[in-house]
């Protein structure tokens, strides 16, 4: 069976659970568990002989107890940083007095593990698989992590669940950090004592992601086959269902783990045993693949009765219900009855409730999300909007997505137009040769109610590159002001038109 057909038979949200592979795959600086010791142990004696030597006395059963090697060298990197002041880690021992200052105790060693992994520079070329990553996302649930970084959150835009957090939560759109994570350095999960104190505190993490487990298709990145996460994941499972339950077998056939295997293009789904110690095999679906683009494009193909991104919008309603305080929530199929300051749960068929979310401005303020995720369903309801001769409206990137778009020539054409307009009326003394937006934008001798008509001559003309015009489109403040829309819709003209 090849991907798209086993993601397609998914009736559920999946869960992404990932591992260190992914980051060492997409960002510059990253590393395994082991890379990530012997990297401050060098940088604490500047040789690998301290790291070998201390590796060396943490093997047991022929395996390399990790834990304890981080316990060994978080004891003499805290003990080496705190007799040396103003030395080499001089800038660890600030955090650490200004944290203590607060009453705040923690570990440089830690606090140096996050200095390290902080900065999200991505490899060159790997720009294409995540965008197809990001038009995936709209479909997945929540993603649970042991990697240490922010990568995760900050790409899909979820929340970050660390420590007790998780058990707060709702599974919808949230990075469970099991653990922990480079934002609270004194809740990361990295010694012997961080592990031993994990498990004694497990239980109800445990139960949490196990509902999890049962409820949704589970998919396995940047893990290898043998990974002990993975084994003791398993053995968590199945020490609280029958092996051969039906919840097991649903379980099973819902495990997805995707193995890298440098430079192949396999899309073909097989079945593989895992031996676990004191349990029966496991059998479990895997894919072994260079081919990533192909797993995210079937994830963003997967429809689903309910977007996930609709669900975290119920959950959001549904959490502030259950917050209290001022906020009215009508529970109706009569949406005539109410005003418009009334949040709506709409509750019947789709005969008797018409409904519309997101206006045209709303649209236009969402315009990257919109475009990265692949919205096609959202976009629909461009036809339930009516689009203003007088409105700048980025209309060619959205016909790329969905094509039911009415009235599409119509639309393209006004927006043409307007721009068409912008340049020709554009003065000649505007017409700047700046490389760049900034340059532009801190030139004196073109005013403010200008700068936008002279960005777009540059970019039509060529002098500004496209991307330097996404970045300042992507970080600007202001997404409902006039100048925004204006230079947006230059944007999509040039980005989609061809």
């Amino acid at each position: 069976m090849e991907i798209s057909e086993f993601v397609g038979r998914y009736r559920n949200h999946p869960v992404l659970f990932v591992g260190a592979g992914v980051s060492l795959r997409y960002l510059e600086k990253s590393f395994t568990w082991d890379g990530l010791l012997s990297k401050i142990a060098y940088e604490l004696k500047g040789n690998v002989e301290y790291y070998l030597d201390v590796k060396s006395n943490c093997e047991t059963g022929g395996l390399f107890r990790y834990d304890k090697i981080a316990s060994i060298i978080e004891r003499d990197f805290n003990t080496a940083v705190a007799g040396d002041r103003n030395g080499k880690f001089a800038s660890i021992n600030d955090i650490f007095y200004e944290s203590m200052a607060r009453g705040l105790n923690i570990s440089r060693f830690k606090i140096y593990m996050a200095s390290l992994l902080s900065g999200l520079t991505l490899r060159p070329g790997v720009e294409d698989e995540l965008a197809e990553l990001k038009r995936a996302s709209k479909n997945i649930g929540s993603i649970i992590t042991t990697n240490y970084d922010s990568f995760l959150e900050e790409f899909f835009d979820f929340s970050p669940l660390i420590g007790n957090d998780i058990l707060l939560s709702n599974p919808y759109g949230s990075v469970y950090k099991i653990h922990g994570c480079i934002a609270q350095p004194p809740k990361i999960i990295i010694t012997e004592g961080d592990y031993d104190r994990f498990f004694k505190q497990y239980e109800l993490i445990r139960a949490q992601l196990l509902s999890i487990f049962i409820h949704n298709p589970i998919i396995f990145l940047g893990y290898n086959i043998g990974d002990e996460n993975i084994k003791s994941l398993l053995k968590t499972i199945f020490t609280y269902v029958e092996p051969n339950s039906d919840d097991a077998s649903k379980i099973r056939n819902n495990f997805l783990l995707v193995e890298y295997e440098k430079d192949s293009s396999s899309q073909e789904i097989c079945e593989h045993d895992i031996d676990l110690e004191g349990f029966s095999t496991i059998r479990i679906n895997k894919i072994k693949t260079d081919d990533f683009s192909s797993i995210y494009r079937s994830l963003a193909s997967l429809v689903l009765p309910v977007s996930a991104m609709d669900v975290r919008k119920v959950q959001n309603i549904v959490k502030e219900i259950y917050s209290g305080g001022d906020i009215k929530v009508t529970i109706t199929e009569d949406l005539e009855s109410l005003s418009n300051g009334d949040k709506i749960l709409a509750i019947g068929s789709s005969k008797t409730i018409q409904y519309q979310y997101l206006t045209v401005s709303e649209m236009i303020s969402g315009y990257f999300k919109i475009i990265d995720e692949s919205n096609s369903r959202l976009l629909e309801l461009v036809n339930k909007q009516k689009i203003q001769s007088s409105q700048f409206f980025p209309v060619f990137g959205f016909s790329k997505i969905c094509e039911t778009i009415n009235d599409l020539e119509r639309l393209k054409l006004q927006q043409k137009g307007k721009i068409d307009g912008i340049l020709e009326s554009l003065p000649e003394r505007l017409q700047t040769n700046h490389s760049d937006v900034d340059g532009i934008i801190n030139d004196e001798h073109v005013a403010p109610t200008y700068k936008s008509h002279s960005i777009i001559w540059s970019l039509v003309n060529g002098k500004i590159p496209i991307e330097d015009i996404e970045r300042f489109l992507r970080s600007h403040p202001d997404k409902v002001c006039i100048e925004y829309k204006k230079l947006l819709c230059a944007y999509d003209l040039i980005r989609y038109s061809a």
